[in-house]
C-alpha cells in the first residue's frame, strides 16, 4: 500500500462510538483517545470532561471486543495531580514496547501545554515520568517550553544518523522531531521536519514504519469560510533520515462531514491520534468537535 492508496482508503462511520456520559467526570466531552489491542480487545483511553469543571482533561478508559461497542470503566486512570497538569491531563497516545506501555500526553497548568509521559504494565494503572523536554525555545501563543503532543515510533532507527535509537514526533503548530535510547529521556532537533500549509500542523497516531518509508497520520488546521477547520493528513519521512520529507497528501484523508463533527465544543474538527491494525483492517480513531470518539475503517483495495 503506498501514500496515495492510504489516501483514500478510510471510511466514517457515521455515528460516534463514544460519547459523554450523563454524568460524572466524562459529561461533558469524551474525546482524543489513544487505542490499543491488548489480548484480541481495543483498550481505548480517551481524554474526559466533566461539565461545570474547570479541569480541561482527565483519562477515562473503555472497552471493547469489536473496535466499535465499547464499555466504559467508571471512574478516570489518570488526573492531574502536578504543577505543570495542574488544569488537565490531556490527548494520550500509547505504544507497547516490550511488556510496557508507553503514553505521551500533554500536561497543562492553564497557561502552558507541555509534553509529558507516563508508563504501565496493564494499561489501567500508570506511573507519571513527568515532562519529556524542561525546557523548549520554540515558542508558541507567545509561551515557551510548549511541546504539547508526541507520537512514537516502536522500532529502534536500523541506520541512519540516529541508529539504534527510537524516535518520535513532536509539537503543534510545527512538528519536530526527537530521538532517544530509553523512550524517557529525550533529545531534540531545532529544525520543525513538518510545517504548516494553513493554520497548525500537530502529530496523530505513532508513526509506521512501511516499506517506502515512515507513514505519519497528523492533524492539520485552515483557516476556510466557516472557521478554523481541523483535518487529518498524511506525510512519509525517509526509513533511514526520519527528518527528510518524502511526501505529504494533498488532500485530507478526513476532514469534518457529519454534525456531530461540525458542532460540538470546538466546531469543525477531526483530529486522530490511532490507528489499529487487527484481521487486517485498520481502525483509525479521532475526535469528533472535542466531544465524540469517532471511526474510520480502512477500505480494502481490489
Amino acid at each position: 500500500m503506498g501514500p496515495s492508496d492510504f489516501q483514500l482508503s478510510f471510511r466514517k462511520l457515521s455515528k460516534p462510538v463514544l460519547s459523554p456520559s450523563k454524568e460524572g467526570f466524562d459529561s461533558e466531552n469524551t474525546y482524543n483517545p489513544a487505542v490499543v489491542l491488548r489480548r484480541r480487545t481495543f483498550v481505548m483511553l480517551y481524554r474526559a470532561e466533566a461539565k461545570g469543571d474547570k479541569i480541561t482533561g482527565r483519562i477515562g478508559l473503555a472497552l471493547s471486543e469489536d473496535g466499535i461497542n465499547f464499555i466504559k470503566h467508571p471512574e478516570p486512570v489518570m488526573e492531574p495531580e502536578y504543577r505543570w497538569e495542574g488544569a488537565g491531563v490531556e490527548d494520550p497516545r500509547v505504544v507497547r514496547v516490550g511488556k510496557t506501555y508507553y503514553m505521551t500526553y500533554t500536561g497543562y497548568d492553564g497557561e502552558t501545554a507541555r509534553l509529558c509521559v507516563a508508563t504501565s504494565k496493564n494499561l489501567l494503572n500508570w506511573k507519571k515520568q513527568g515532562v519529556i523536554f524542561d525546557e523548549f525555545p520554540f515558542e508558541k501563543n507567545g509561551r515557551p517550553n510548549w511541546t504539547k503532543s508526541g507520537a512514537i515510533l516502536t522500532e529502534k532507527m536500523k541506520s541512519g544518523p540516529f541508529k539504534g535509537r527510537y524516535i518520535m514526533y513532536f509539537g503543534d503548530s510545527n512538528i519536530w522531531l526527537a530521538h532517544s535510547k530509553d523512550l524517557l529521556h529525550w533529545e531534540y532537533e531545532t529544525k520543525p521536519v513538518l510545517t504548516p500549509r494553513g493554520h497548525l500542523v500537530e502529530p496523530g497516531p505513532p508513526p509506521v514504519l512501511t516499506d517506502e518509508g515512515i507513514l505519519l497520520i497528523h492533524n492539520e488546521a485552515f483557516r476556510r469560510d466557516e472557521g478554523l477547520t481541523y483535518t487529518v493528513q498524511v506525510a512519509l519521512f525517509d526509513r533511514e533520515d526520519p527528518g527528510k520529507l518524502l511526501w505529504r497528501s494533498e488532500k485530507p484523508v478526513l476532514e469534518p462531514e457529519f454534525e456531530w463533527e461540525k458542532r460540538g465544543w470546538v466546531d469543525n474538527v477531526v483530529f486522530a491520534e490511532s490507528l489499529v491494525e487487527k484481521d487486517g483492517r485498520g481502525y483509525l480513531y479521532y475526535g469528533g468537535a472535542d466531544r465524540y470518539v469517532g471511526l474510520a475503517i480502512s477500505v480494502e483495495h481490489r
